[in-house]
């Protein structure tokens, strides 16, 4: 298996200097279809020491540890329509700048939803799930045409995007979880999938490498699930607040946070979270905001604004929205992703 690592900043000078064997810089002579026109509009100088260099990646180092936290949410439809994402908005008085969405895998790249999430100022945030094919298959390279048309797609748009693949394996209630998959698959799968991306040029996504909370499996060690430093740049936490869990915010997501340091200083991101409706649903919600205002390490949350198994939609708690729409109002919650 290859080592790099990704050395984004040195992009520009990577180029000029025609040092292509670099890693995030092997490839990158393919055309423009026009359709990166839109991010190009709204870079912010992200690439003005790339002069006219149309085939410059976009450069994602701003945002991988901005200076504000991210104001995320999943809501239904998004971002292929974004009304969802207007009505959310109006609801709790802030744009979220991080838009989650579910994409089976063999479905194709969704370059619209992208662009109608960075009209916005938001950028969209990928959990590919392999529901119909084995996570081995994938390590072992039966999908990698696959792959690659995706990532030569998500190149030519060239805009910053987030992918998570393969969620909550250290779960068994999935298909790609610890009953169907191992850890040196998973492993493999993943690093084969980050390779390819790398080699088409496709440098323009952030990789989040995402578990489910410890709490419920906690026999399951994080360690050997983990692909490397060199192939992750979020650690994507995925966990509710329930009437099972302990309000407090340590108890749900220290444990987990914990055992992933022992392994990696990569920066987190509660991925996927939302607290259950009822008389606790406030205390948790503070507990949330809190607890991500506390840790400098901690990027943001994305709000899973669903009815699944629970009513986890902020609207089903009138005065549970009131007080996330008070804590929303928070400066150091949500920036425009297209100025970092």
């Amino acid at each position: 298996m290859r080592s790099f690592t990704r050395a984004r900043t040195a992009l520009a000078a990577c180029l000029l200097a025609g040092a292509l064997a670099l890693t995030g810089c092997s490839v990158l002579g393919e055309e423009s279809d026009g359709s990166s026109q839109t991010g190009q509009q709204d870079r912010a100088g992200a690439d003005a020491g790339a002069g006219s260099e149309a085939d410059v990646p976009y450069d994602v180092v701003p945002l991988l540890k901005p200076g504000k936290k991210y104001f995320g949410a999943a809501v239904d439809g998004a971002p292929y329509s974004m009304k969802g994402v207007d009505t959310y908005t109006k609801m709790v008085g802030k744009q979220p700048n991080l838009i989650e969405y579910y994409a089976g895998w063999g479905d194709g790249f969704d370059a619209t939803g992208v662009r109608n999430a960075w009209g916005e100022g938001a950028m969209t945030l990928m959990s590919w799930e392999p529901f119909d094919t084995p996570v081995a298959d994938i390590a072992a390279g039966k999908s990698d045409a696959y792959i690659k048309e995706y990532a030569t797609a998500v190149r030519k748009l060239n805009l910053p995007v987030v992918i998570s693949f393969a969620d909550e394996f250290n779960g068994h209630w999935e298909k790609w979880g610890t009953r169907n998959v191992t850890p040196k698959d998973y492993v493999a799968a993943w690093r084969r999938i980050h390779e390819t991306f790398i080699d088409v040029g496709a440098s323009n996504v952030i990789w989040a490498w995402s578990p489910n909370i410890v709490n419920p499996v906690k026999s399951v060690k994080l360690k050997p699930y983990y692909p490397g430093d060199a192939y992750v740049d979020w650690v994507g936490l995925i966990g509710y607040w329930t009437i099972e869990e302990d309000s407090a915010f340590d108890s749900l997501f220290g444990a987990t946070r914990d055992q992933v340091r022992t392994f990696t200083k990569k920066p987190m991101i509660l991925l996927e979270t939302a607290a259950m409706a009822g008389e606790r649903r406030r205390a948790d919600i503070r507990n949330l905001f809190a607890g991500v205002s506390a840790d400098d390490d901690m990027l943001g949350f994305v709000w899973f604004n669903h009815k699944k198994r629970a009513d986890w939609r902020l609207e089903a708690s009138p005065l549970a929205l009131k007080e996330f729409k008070r804590l929303a109002a928070d400066d150091s919650f949500g920036f425009d992703v297209r100025k970092p």
